[in-house]
C-alpha cells in the first residue's frame, strides 16, 4: 500500500479489505506501507494516529518512510524549512491539526506559525516518522518509497535516493537481481516496469488507494 497522503478514510477502507482478504489465511501476514502518509489529503493527523495503533490480530506491519514524511519531521524541528514545506503541500497537513495557516501567518508571522506547530502537532507522530525504516527486503522482493539508483549495490544506496528518485530508475529499473515494489511516482493504475511495479495511484486526487497482494509467488490487487 502506498502514498496515503492524508486520506484517512481511504486508509481505513484499505485496511478493512486487507483484513477481510487475509483473515482466513494461516501463517505470517505482513502489511508493508511504502510511505507518504502526510500532505495533500484532508486528514494527515488521522493517518499518523492510526499508524500509531496496533494492527489486527494475526497481522504485522512494516511502515516505511516517504519523502513527504521526512520533510514533515524536518520542518517540525527547523523554522528555516517551514516556508518551503508549505509550498510542498503542507498546508492541508497543518489544517488537520487545527492550524489555520493563512490567518496565523497574518497575525504572528512565520516564527509564530512554527511555534504553534510545535504546540499542536503531536510529538509522538514526529517520533514515529523518525523511527521509520527506508526500505525492506524479503528475499528478492525489495520495498521502498521511490526506487533505487540502477546497478548500485543495496548497501551503497542513499536514503535520499530511496525516498526521492524517479529517473533513471523508472526507465532502467533496479539493475540488480531484485524486484522493487514502490510508490512516489503517481500512475493511473498499478504499472509494471523493468524489475519493478509502481503502486501509487494518487489517492489524494483519485480516492483510489491500491493494495498489492503478494502470496505464493503471485502478484494480485485487492
Amino acid at each position: 500500500m502506498s502514498d496515503i497522503h492524508g486520506c484517512c478514510d481511504a486508509f481505513v477502507e484499505a485496511e478493512r479489505r486487507v483484513y477481510l482478504d487475509g483473515g482466513a489465511v494461516r501463517g505470517r501476514k505482513l502489511i508493508v506501507l511504502l510511505g507518504d502518509y502526510v500532505d495533500r489529503g484532508p486528514d494527515s493527523r488521522g493517518v499518523l494516529q492510526r499508524l500509531s495503533a496496533p494492527v489486527a490480530d494475526g497481522f504485522s506491519r512494516v511502515t516505511l518512510a516517504g519523502n513527504h514524511d521526512d520533510e514533515f519531521a524536518r520542518m517540525y524541528r527547523s523554522e528555516t524549512m517551514l516556508s518551503d514545506w508549505l509550498d510542498f503541500a503542507g498546508v492541508e497537513t497543518l489544517t488537520s491539526y487545527g492550524i489555520g495557516v493563512e490567518e496565523t501567518l497574518r497575525s504572528v508571522g512565520l516564527r509564530g506559525l512554527h511555534n504553534l506547530i510545535t504546540e499542536r502537532v503531536d510529538q509522538r507522530h514526529v517520533e514515529l516518522i523518525d523511527d521509520l525504516p527506508v526500505s525492506l527486503q524479503i528475499g528478492r522482493l525489495f520495498f521502498v518509497h521511490a526506487g533505487l539508483q540502477p546497478g548500485v549495490d543495496l548497501r551503497r544506496q542513499t536514503d535520499t535516493d530511496m525516498m526521492w528518485i524517479r529517473e533513471p530508475f523508472l526507465t532502467e529499473g533496479p539493475g540488480l537481481p531484485i524486484f522493487v515494489v514502490h510508490g512516489h511516482t503517481p500512475v493511473l493504475k498499478p504499472t509494471f516496469g523493468r524489475g519493478r511495479v509502481a503502486i501509487d495511484t494518487a489517492a489524494a486526487a483519485t480516492g483510489n488507494l491500491s493494495i498489492l497482494k503478494i502470496a505464493n509467488g503471485e502478484l494480485t490487487f485487492i
